[in-house]
């Protein structure tokens, strides 16, 4: 059997559920020969709702499965009575996971256990033809259809949460000193990236607390521009509180604090932001004789830019336990509130009822929510029912609108994809 596939990336088609359409009735009771409209309205369409599930670890599912569909919403029927509402159709998703539309703006982001989001909206039912009735038309004989559910593409983005993010080169020793803490057990070889995935461990400690702390793949120089692995997995970093460092002491390529260097500055092409994190560095493989002779020379060059330094061993356990109660410490610091996902800013404009736009000589294109739903929801089968859409159409002047944008009788009007011929009411 193959490796489990850790998938961070999905996108899929959402279409929430049609609204079921209004009912056309009339009472037919005994001793009642000329009974009222009675049609009860449509249910509405159920919605796609993302949901934060704490035992997902990945978006695999979706990376298979690409097109959900809501259930529509059942048909009005006589006696007044409305039609059931479509179920909602939830979709479990990791804690961490990020929801952005097409243009890569952010819809929102999962960080809760439980947490919804609400992808696409389902469509309103139908009103039956009950609630036409007036005292000027007092036995309407249409109804009106339901509106389609919201449809569209989404991009899921997960970025794992973790309190600590490892960071270093290929083989400083992060999966080896992941997996003595916890019960973490990523792939170990000496190789550089033997880490391909983020890993997530869990520590406990004696005195009963606890944190999450996350193996990433190695990062070398160059990361942030695309180089090794690339900034694949540099943005799961982005989530920790806390940031840990695992420096090599026992490296010939490069010395530990050039690499420190070449660290933060990956990190800071990548994500300013990043440097502004609780941070601490660790000296791994303390254990061999090369790196322990290295140790005071690194302890006090750390010590004169105070920052903490811890020499340890991932794998005897030396200095591990002093590291792992000050990462405590500092967790217990930094709330995970801090390193939730900044929205992109969105300016949202007031939507207009009506655009109309020529998009070819004799061709105008209508647009809007207001005009796009009326026509959708009409039965243009039904005289009365077109009879009712123009009065719909007088309401938000579009007739004015197409003569202002140089429409002409007998021009063609595209609505919802739906052509008319425009025949406009001149006196």
């Amino acid at each position: 059997m193959g490796e489990a596939k850790f998938i961070d990336e999905a996108r899929i088609y959402v279409e929430g559920g049609h609204g079921g359409n209004g009912c056309i009735s009339f009472r037919r009771e005994k001793y009642i020969p000329y009974g009222g409209p009675d049609g009860g309205d449509g249910g509405k369409g159920g919605d796609i709702v993302v949901v934060g599930d704490s035992s997902k670890r990945t978006l695999l599912n979706y990376h298979f499965k690409r097109h959900y569909k809501a259930q529509r919403g059942y048909h009005g029927q006589g006696r007044l009575r409305k039609g059931k509402d479509g179920k909602d159709l939830v979709l479990p998703v990791p804690l961490g996971t990020i929801i952005k539309d097409d243009k890569g703006c952010i819809i929102g982001e999962i960080l809760k256990h439980g947490q919804k989001i609400v992808i696409a909206h389902g469509g309103k039912g139908g009103h039956g033809n009950a609630y036409f009735a007036t005292s000027t038309r007092q036995a309407p004989s249409f109804s009106e259809k339901g509106e389609p559910g919201e449809k569209r593409w989404l991009n899921l983005e997960l970025r794992v949460l973790a309190d600590v993010g490892l960071v270093g080169f290929p083989n400083a020793g992060k999966s080896t000193f992941i997996s003595k803490v916890s019960k973490a057990r990523p792939k170990i070889a000496d190789y550089p990236f033997t880490t391909l995935t983020p890993n997530l461990g869990t520590v406990l400690l004696p005195d009963g607390r606890t944190f999450v702390i996350c193996d990433l793949p190695g990062i070398i120089e160059g990361a942030s521009k695309g180089k090794g692995l690339g900034t694949r997995f540099l943005r799961h970093i982005s989530r920790a509180a806390t940031i840990l460092y695992v420096l090599d002491l026992a490296s010939s390529e490069i010395e530990p604090e050039n690499a420190f260097e070449v660290l933060r500055k990956e990190l800071e092409n990548y994500d300013s932001n990043l440097l502004k994190r609780t941070f601490m560095v660790a000296g791994n493989k303390i254990d061999i004789p090369e790196a322990r002779s290295k140790k005071g020379r690194i302890e006090r060059h750390f010590k004169s830019l105070g920052i903490k330094f811890f020499p340890i061993s991932a794998v005897t356990g030396e200095g591990v336990q002093e590291l792992l109660y000050t990462i405590a410490d500092e967790v217990e610091k930094s709330p995970r509130e801090i390193v939730a996902c900044e929205p992109e800013l969105i300016v949202l404009k007031k939507p207009e009822k009506v655009v109309v736009k020529k998009v070819a000589e004799g061709v105008y294109k209508v647009s809007g929510k207001a005009v796009e739903m009326a026509t959708l929801t009409t039965d243009l089968e039904n005289e009365e029912a077109v009879l009712h859409l123009q009065e719909k159409f007088s309401k938000l002047n579009l007739e004015e609108r197409l003569l202002q944008a140089g429409a002409k009788r007998g021009d063609i009007i595209i609505i919802a994809g739906i052509e008319f011929d425009f025949e406009p009411d001149i006196r």
